[in-house]
Order: structure tokens, then C-alpha cells, then sequence
């Protein structure tokens, strides 16, 4: 009798312990991008990049893992962060990590950092690698201080429900709550947004958003089709229209124009069938008109790539793009032991070229 309990008592250990047990996961991405950039203000060509970089293009670690509280609730956690595969910076920086629970009947709480509602409508991206994003370029801090639309951010000290399906209503609503604007201070922000996904093929959003990702406010809309479930054309098609209305500072607590700021996106990816593994092809063009709220900042991008699967995990990349961007502001030192930033408007060039290998596990 002793051994059956102990037994049984070593079995419920056993499973109590898998249960909790994480799921470590995350991918490592580098690439060698040629990089030519150049920056046009009133003392001529005041800034003027030529060179091949090694990049690290959002490598990430991770550990994620869900444990039964209840029959119906399930505690859910992640810590994930980013890291420079290229050691660019040492260390690592907070991503996505919160502690939650899941409810079968009231929807999945998380809290903790997480990144905005905004991101929850944002299937038309496919650019990958140095120009994966909506908002600022890899070359911020050294040309200008914005080459895209604002974007979605990961935000601290927040909350944010997804409520679940109802009776297969093929909607995602998703709040969220932040206890600190985007400076760190006791302003409170929020954002809600609704995704409408049948699963034939055509999906459309709508997100907004509240002293958050920006101290003001942010409304976007998206859509996208599946070519392939209406005609003959494996192309899936995608747009993103998003309006952000400044109140006079944007996320880095740095003064803004008094424009609202408006950005449209179109992207286009097919799969190729003449490979012996799954590969397709893109372009995304990207328009902002009134970059950071300012009259007549507008910047226009423009990239083409490919991806080819060596196998599901191990996936190579190539890639070229433009952005050019007219009278944005780009912040300087005067002299070598400034100890200050001079900022000063003017015209801006970015074009790369890069290829890379992406991993994941």
C-alpha cells in the first residue's frame, strides 16, 4: 500500500512538473546589408554613409508556458527578450513578457509589457530584415529622427484583454490599459481593436489608440485578401491606412508639428512553385505624409525580397529598398565634445541591399 501511494505521489509530481514546464523558443537573424545613406540640410551634405553592416535583425530568446488554476482557467506566462546575434549591444532588452491568466468564459488577461493593440490589426508587413517595420528605419539615430509612420510599441505597466470567440463569431476584440504614457509618467493610456477573420481569405481591422504609442491619438485600419481563394493568382494582397494626431511631443517626449500625420501601406507576396522548398517573393511601398505631425515632412519607401525554406525553421533572406524623405529633422553634435544635439531639417536617403539566414527554435 505504501508503494502504490508513493508511487502515485511521484506520478503527480511528474505531471504537475511538465505541466509548468516552459517552452523555450526564439529565432536568431543576420544579415549583411550594404548601406548608402545621406542627409541634405542647410550646410550642404551634413551626413553621408557608405558601408557594408552586419546585423542582427530581432534575434530574440524566450520561455512561455501555461498551468491549470481551474477547469476553465489556465495561468499563461512569457518573458521574451531581444538580443544583438551580431554584438552590436551586450545583453539583453524586454520584448513581450507578462503574466496572465485565460478564462474559457471571460477571455486572456495579460500583464506586464506588451505591445499595443495597434499590432493586433497589423497583417500587411512583409518586408523582413532591415526594413521590417512601419515605423522608423534602422538608421534613426544616425540620420533622422523619423523615415515612416508611427508604429506600434511595446507598453509598459499595461493590461490587455482578448475576449473570447462567441458561438464562432469570427471576430477578435482585444483592450487594452496602460498606467504611464509613452514618458514614463502617471498619464494613463488605452487602445481597443477588432479583427474580422472568416478564414476564407479576407480579413479587415480597425485599431485605436490613446497616449500609448504616442502622446495623442492614433486610429488605423487594415485589410487583406487571398487571391487564391476568388481567382487564379496566388497573391495575397494587403493595405494599412492610419491617421496619428499629435499633442505636440511624440513617444521620445521630443516637441512634434501640429499636422496629423497620415500613412498608407501596400503590400503584395506570392509563392513561388518552381523550388524544391517553399519560397515566395515581395514588394510593400510605404507613404507618410506629415512625418511627426510637421507640414511637408512626407517620406516615401519602396522594398522588394525574397524567401527561400531550407527547411521550416531555417529560412533565407534577400532584400532591397529605398526611403527618401523630405524636410525631416536630423539631430547633430556641432563639434566632437558636444555635449549637446544640434537638430536641423533637410532631406534624407536611405537605400539598402541586404541578404541574411533567419533561425528559429
Amino acid at each position: 500500500m505504501k508503494k502504490l501511494l508513493l508511487a502515485t505521489a511521484i506520478a503527480a509530481l511528474s505531471v504537475s512538473a511538465a505541466n509548468a514546464a516552459p517552452t523555450v523558443y526564439g529565432k536568431a537573424f543576420v544579415a549583411m546589408d550594404y548601406v548608402n545613406a545621406e542627409f541634405d540640410g542647410p550646410a550642404g551634405n551634413m551626413y553621408d554613409e557608405d558601408t557594408v553592416e552586419i546585423n542582427s535583425h530581432a534575434s530574440r530568446l524566450g520561455f512561455k508556458g501555461s498551468e491549470a488554476m481551474t477547469a476553465n482557467t489556465d495561468v499563461i506566462y512569457q518573458l521574451e527578450y531581444g538580443t544583438k546575434v551580431d554584438g552590436d549591444k551586450n545583453g539583453f532588452t524586454n520584448r513581450d513578457t507578462f503574466l496572465g491568466v485565460n478564462n474559457k468564459q471571460f477571455g486572456e488577461f495579460r500583464v506586464g509589457k506588451n505591445q499595443s493593440t495597434l499590432a493586433r490589426i497589423d497583417n500587411v508587413v512583409v518586408n523582413q530584415g532591415y526594413f521590417d517595420n512601419l515605423g522608423t528605419t534602422q538608421n534613426e539615430n544616425e540620420v533622422v529622427e523619423a523615415l515612416n509612420m508611427a508604429d506600434s510599441n511595446r507598453i509598459a505597466s499595461s493590461i490587455i484583454w482578448t475576449a473570447p470567440k462567441y458561438n464562432g463569431l469570427p471576430l477578435q476584440l482585444s483592450a487594452m490599459y496602460s498606467s504611464d504614457d509613452v514618458n514614463g509618467n502617471d498619464n494613463s493610456g488605452f487602445g481597443v481593436a477588432m479583427l474580422f477573420d472568416q478564414g476564407t481569405g479576407f480579413t479587415a481591422g480597425v485599431a485605436y489608440d490613446k497616449d500609448q504609442n504616442i502622446l495623442g491619438d492614433i486610429i488605423r485600419g487594415t485589410a487583406t485578401v487571398d487571391l487564391s481563394k476568388f481567382i487564379a493568382a496566388p497573391v495575397t494582397l494587403g493595405a494599412l491606412y492610419q491617421v496619428a494626431d499629435y499633442d505636440g511631443l511624440d513617444r521620445n517626449g521630443k516637441i512634434t508639428g501640429a499636422e496629423k500625420e497620415k500613412g498608407l501601406v501596400i503590400s503584395a507576396e506570392m509563392p513561388l512553385a518552381n523550388f524544391a522548398r517553399p519560397a515566395s517573393i515581395y514588394t510593400q511601398y510605404n507613404k507618410t505624409d506629415n512625418l511627426n505631425g510637421f507640414d511637408n515632412a512626407d517620406s516615401d519607401q519602396i522594398v522588394v525580397g525574397g524567401k527561400y525554406m531550407y527547411k521550416d525553421n531555417i529560412i533565407a533572406h534577400a532584400y532591397a529598398g529605398m526611403n527618401k524623405a523630405d524636410n525631416v529633422n536630423y539631430a547633430y553634435k556641432a563639434t566632437p565634445n558636444a555635449t549637446s544635439y544640434t537638430n536641423v531639417r533637410g532631406d534624407a536617403e536611405v537605400f539598402v541591399i541586404g541578404t541574411g539566414l533567419e533561425y528559429k527554435f
